[in-house]
């Protein structure tokens, strides 16, 4: 809505009450946004992690956290079951994984590749070549994941499949095994620990690139997630360093 019959274009009378209606909605808008963001910020943050990485790697390390961020509540779902991260509910995902997850942003946290374990009670010391060797002990897997089945299937071991395989939270899982329990699939940064101290064996290693990834909604993270984000880099690069100095 111009008048183009002025040396200089400009707005009709018209253009001008169009163009200040304008500027009242985003105004209004803004106000809206700043409103919700607010109240966000007062929100929980909510976490969705698997109890194999919250048991030993996210609890231990939480009171640093608080410590930094007194004002910021926290809500831990340990659970693998894989959450959806919605507006008002799941703030970050700690997820296992090769960080391929359709329509959210990944970043590796941890990387471990996922091992085949059992303790010698179970499986003695004899030589194991093969996965089918295996097949008839009892094996596990972290609830709400498929890994055992998994791992026969890529190997083309369909008609081999373990007949027993139970699924418990990951932090039960690893106590399982170590009593002889069963067979179990789990990321080897839980169980490294437990190999070299010969509790568990070291029976076949999944060396495709996976770890525990920091999954979140594409866009501008609100403050307390962005404290949590950074916090948990922070708590990576301290980890990764830990262990380059043991390694030494």
């Amino acid at each position: 809505m111009l008048d183009r019959a002025a040396r200089q274009a400009s707005l009709t009378p018209e253009g001008e009450t169009l163009a200040r209606a304008l500027l009242d909605g985003f105004g209004a808008m803004m106000t809206c946004i700043e409103a919700l963001t607010g109240a966000q910020a007062d929100r929980p943050l909510q976490i969705s992690t698997p109890p194999t990485l919250a048991a030993p790697w996210l609890l231990p390390r939480l009171p640093r956290f608080h410590e930094k961020y007194p004002d910021i509540s926290l809500m831990i779902d340990p659970s693998a079951k894989v959450q959806p991260l919605e507006p008002g509910g799941i703030d970050v995902a700690l997820r296992y994984g090769n960080g391929d997850w359709s329509g959210l942003e990944a970043e590796l946290l941890i990387a471990s590749p996922i091992v085949v374990v059992a303790a010698p009670s179970l499986v003695g010391r004899v030589e194991i070549t093969d996965l089918s060797d295996l097949s008839s002990y009892p094996w596990m897997q972290e609830l709400g994941t498929s890994e055992a089945s998994d791992w026969f299937i890529e190997k083309g071991l369909h008609n081999s499949l373990p007949r027993v395989i139970s699924a418990m939270p990951g932090n039960l899982m690893i106590e399982a095994a170590r009593q002889g329990q069963g067979v179990a699939t789990v990321a080897r940064a839980f169980v490294e620990h437990d190999i070299e101290a010969g509790r568990l064996r070291l029976l076949f290693e999944d060396v495709r690139k996976k770890g525990y990834h920091i999954v979140t909604r594409p866009g501008v993270p609100r403050p307390p997630l962005r404290a949590f984000l950074t916090w948990l880099r922070r708590e990576a690069a301290r980890t990764a360093a830990s262990k380059a100095s043991t390694q030494m």
